[in-house]
């Protein structure tokens, strides 16, 4: 693989060329990659690092941007896989800091508005990965990436489901419910530390490949210890991925974790 390593910016020139920043030159017959990461309580940094360790090996060109405004049908259209790790949340009006944390209360300086979301997806560009994903390409939504079909029924119908919520960081146990498909082969239950996300699945329950547990017990809500932690399946002749895991760095690059994601990416190129 051949990835960028520095967090790209969109370029004048690349965006009338249909690109989200220059673009990486693959190895022979390898497809590229566009990766919108990073949001306010998701640094893109370790996304980005601990995605080029995902990546490394699959033969892919990875563009990686922070850019969700530029998302559209010419930014996606020389893409094989759009790979998404952010919510859904913008912040106009500017915060503190990334979590409510208690520094803000010693600031001298407390002329400033209390800190306000707005959704950034527009239904155009909702429309956009729609299109991108019938045509035969493929989009695989990681961890916070749920919150995004909060704001759009149409992103909602192609990535799944929408988030509902999560408790704090914690460990829970990530099991395999369906090892027949091609993305489970040869990789087992594992724990991780991390966010364990609570998500509603809108299809069919036989595409379900990973569920998470609290095995200490420990609840969530009034939704139990166990929550949905992966789905896979066909949409027009794309392919779409969801997984859950993805809050740290440390998590995503759990061994069983990583073999599983490099599997969905081979999976949404169609490569198995």
């Amino acid at each position: 693989m051949i990835s960028r390593r520095s967090l790209l910016q969109m370029a004048t020139a690349a965006a009338g060329a249909g690109a989200l920043g220059p673009s990486s030159t693959a190895q022979a017959g390898g497809k590229r990659v566009l990766a919108l990461i990073g949001d306010r309580y998701h640094n893109a940094d370790y996304i980005r690092v601990a995605l080029d360790r995902v990546l490394e090996g699959l033969n892919v060109a990875v563009d990686y941007t922070i850019d969700y405004d530029r998302l559209s049908r010419d930014a996606l259209r020389n893409y094989a896989l759009f790979l998404c790790l952010r919510d859904g949340m913008i912040w106009p009006g500017g915060y503190a800091g990334p979590d409510a944390y208690p520094y803000q209360q010693g600031l001298e300086n407390r002329d400033f508005p209390d800190a306000r979301s707005q959704n950034w997806l527009k239904e155009e560009q909702a429309l956009a990965l729609r299109d991108f994903v019938t045509a035969g390409n493929g989009f695989y939504s990681l961890h916070n990436n749920s919150h995004v079909s909060l704001s759009s029924k149409t992103y909602r119908e192609v990535m799944g489901g929408a988030y509902i919520g999560h408790p704090a960081l914690r460990p829970f146990k990530v099991r395999v419910v369906n090892t027949s498909h091609p993305i489970t082969q040869g990789v087992h239950d594992f724990m991780v530390d991390d966010e364990q996300h609570y998500v509603e699945y809108d299809k069919d329950r036989k595409d379900i490949l990973l569920e998470a547990e609290n095995i200490d017990g420990l609840t969530f809500q009034n939704l139990g210890t166990k929550s949905i932690a992966g789905w896979a399946y066909d949409y027009g002749r794309g392919r779409v991925v969801f997984t859950s895991v993805g809050h740290t760095i440390h998590a995503l690059w759990n061994p069983e974790y990583v073999k599983l994601q490099k599997r969905a990416v081979q999976w949404l190129l169609k490569e198995i």
